[in-house]
This record gives structure tokens, sequence and C-alpha cells, in this order.
């Protein structure tokens, strides 16, 4: 892999904060599963400024070797006017050693709030809500009065509204694989969060999480009266011909061919607990099939990296939303983050920076997925990808660190 410089390294570390069924040819455990990839040429690509020509090497080997002790399968999608390339390594099913699939379905996790934030900005440019009132004027009773004071909505979306978090711990594996079929209704997830009382004044700090999105997804219900999920599908997914997007709502399955998602877990002795699998001298759980109602609105979606290129390229592109509202996605508010340092995140996205050039992206993550989205404001380099990861709410893996910072070599160095 080319040497990469300090201010990749300061982004790549940002941005790496639903079709037949799989098949292939069987692996046995301890094989080295194919490296698969298509590319194409700049000459293929639409005509417009000049960037430096991918890395496809540092591409392929940054999803060599899957899978490891970190990650079961990875799939890459690298587009814009220096080529395309499309990379899949690993192996989609432990027990089959099915290959993973260019075309597979994952679970997208926070990536959805791009999708949320879309459809909250379509009404406000309806006029069906202002970005400015108070969210209590639209949800009269979801906050109490006298202890919250008036969020507006747009400080739902950038994250500036001070709501406490969602206490479910979610991703700590006790949890998880006591209640990963229990369902939660939004209302009662908001209101587990509320006795917490508030972390901030509204609009004084950012503080990046689920709940703003939890309320924004109540505030979609209330304005069109039907559910959240049904107004991204007929506002976004149909429109755009997403078809291989989904909001499951409770479907805890993923249709179609996708990679599953494993945790690891310790052996009981020399041998792997019920309903482990031992492979590769690890112990792996499969928890792909499992609900997203707690995540719901901020978290819940299924999708391809096909469908989200399309998606991130509708959306730079003015084909959701009129000028004014579409400006919301690429506006960070000018106010201390709680972390440290400044406010990175808009509405539905977040701003960084690689060798001087600024990207507009989108992490995520579920059980088993590790997942990003990203590109430049003019569309020039884009950049989708999904890993399986082995530990629920791990730090983000090496392997994401290799592809984000394979797709950005050399950006911001163009002649």
């Amino acid at each position: 892999m080319a040497v990469l410089h300090r201010g990749l390294r300061l982004g790549m570390t940002l941005i790496a904060g639903v079709m037949a069924p799989a098949c292939g040819p069987d692996l046995p455990p301890a094989g080295v599963p194919e490296l698969g990839e298509r590319e194409t040429t700049v000459l293929e690509m639409e005509a417009g400024a000049r960037l430096p020509p991918l890395n496809r090497e540092a591409l392929r080997q940054a999803i060599a070797g899957l899978p490891d002790a970190e990650v079961t399968g990875a799939l890459v999608r690298v587009e814009g006017v220096a080529g395309r390339w499309l990379g899949a390594s690993g192996v989609a099913d432990v027990q089959t050693g099915a290959p993973v699939r260019a075309d597979a379905l994952f679970r997208i996790g926070s990536m959805t709030k791009t999708f949320t934030a879309t459809v909250v900005l379509q009404l406000a440019a309806e006029r069906r809500l202002d970005l400015d009132r108070p969210v209590q004027e639209y949800l009269p009773r979801l906050l109490p009065a006298g202890v919250y004071a008036p969020i507006t909505v747009r400080q739902l979306l950038n994250h500036t509204h001070g709501l406490p978090g969602v206490p479910v711990p979610q991703k700590d594996p006790a949890w998880f694989f006591e209640n990963r079929f229990r369902r939660y209704s939004p209302r009662e997830l908001v209101s587990l969060s509320l006795p917490a009382g508030p972390r901030f004044a509204p609009g004084a700090q950012q503080q990046y999480g689920n709940i703003g999105y939890i309320v924004a997804g109540l505030l979609i219900e209330q304005v069109t009266g039907r559910p959240y999920g049904d107004a991204v599908r007929d506002r976004i997914l149909r429109p755009l011909r997403l078809r291989d997007t989904l909001v499951p709502g409770n479907v805890v399955t993923i249709p179609g061919p996708h990679a599953h998602g494993y945790e690891r877990v310790e052996a009981e002795g020399e041998v792997c607990p019920s309903g482990a699998i031992s492979y590769r001298g690890q112990c792996l759980v499969d928890v792909t099939e499992a609900s997203q109602s707690v995540p719901w609105a901020a978290g819940e979606m299924i999708s391809t990296t096909a469908d989200l290129d399309r998606f991130l390229v509708a959306l730079f592109q003015g084909r959701l939303l009129p000028r004014a509202q579409m400006e919301e996605l690429f506006t960070v508010p000018a106010v201390p983050s709680v972390g440290g340092g400044r406010a990175s995140y808009s509405a539905g996205l977040t701003r960084m920076e690689v060798n001087g050039v600024t990207l507009w992206a989108k992490s995520g993550d579920r059980h088993g997925y590790n997942n990003g989205m990203g590109a430049t404001r003019d569309l020039r380099r884009r950049l989708v990808y999904s890993v399986n990861t082995l530990r629920m709410g791990q730090d983000r893996p090496d392997a994401a660190a290799r592809i984000v910072a394979a797709a950005m070599d050399g950006l911001g160095e163009a002649p």
C-alpha cells in the first residue's frame, strides 16, 4: 500500500468513527477465499476535474487476507471521475465458506440517519414543518414541560438538542443475546431516556447519538400521519429505484444475498459454547438476525453499496431536496463538541478533511457490520464500504481504516 500522509490518517479516523439467495463454491473453513473485484478506467467515467488515479493495488491489499481475527468479510465500492473499483473479500457464511458477493445486502446502521434527515428536510421544503420551530409544538406531550427547553427541529437533526441518550446497552453481548428479538416502541425508548434530564442547553453544544433521530422519526409520523418507513420508501427508495434498500420494521432477517454478521465468544474449556460455531480457532455466534427496534429511524435500514452510491449522487445533486434544504446537509453548527474540539455533524452527515479536501460522510454499525459512505461535495470521489466485524461495539476495525486510506490515497494532491 502506498505511504499515507498524516492528513489522510486524521481523515480516515473521522470517517471510520435488500435479491436471489447467495451462492458460490464451498470453501473449507481454513481455505483462503478468493478476492472478487471489478474495475473501470477513467475513460469510462464522466468527464470532470482531474483526480489522481485510484490506487487499485492499495484497494486490493486493503481487503486481502480475509477473514482474519477481526473481520470475516468486506465490500468496497469507489466511484468518481478517476474511475470505479468494486471489491469483495472474505466469507459470507463461515459454515459453508460461501464468498461475499459484490451485490450483498448489509445492515447500514446509522447511515439510516441520512435518509431520515432527508425526509424531514423534504417536509420542511413543503412547509409542512419549520426547522426553526420547537419539536414540542409538533409533539406536545413527548418532552416534559419545565424540564426540557424548546428544541428546534434543526437541533434534532444536527445533534445540538441536548437530549439524553437511550439507556439500552444494545452493544453489550450479554444484553444482546438475552434481548436480540425484543421489540421496543419509539416512544418507549424516549420515555426511558428522559428521566436523566438534559445534557446541555439546546444549541449550546453538539453530542452525537440516536435519540434525536428517534424523535425525528416520530416527528415524521406526526406530520405525515403514516409510519416513517413509508415516508422513506415513498419519497426516496421508490423514486430512486433503490430496490435493494429496506426499512425492515419488525422483520429480523436480511432478505437476499448477504454476508452474515458474527460475534466472537469465549470457549468453554476446549469447546465452543452451545449455539456457537468453531471457526479457525474462534467461537462465533451468528448475530445476523435481530430486532432493529432500538435504533429505529436512527439506524435500522438495510442496503447495498450500489444503492447507497446512487442515493449519495441523487442527494448531492439536489434531486431530493431544493437548494435551501440541501444546504442543511452541508452546514455544521458553530458550537463545541461535548467530546472536545468543534462540531463536525450536519443534518445527516459528517464533515471531515483529508489532505485539505472536504468530504461529507456518514458511518454506521450494527451487530456484525461496520460501514461507511462519503463523497466530495462535487461527487468526484465517492466511497461506500461494509466490513463484517466480530466484536459488537468495538473500535473501528483495521480493515475499515485500510479501506478508507486506500480509497482516499492521493486525494488533494492532484495536479
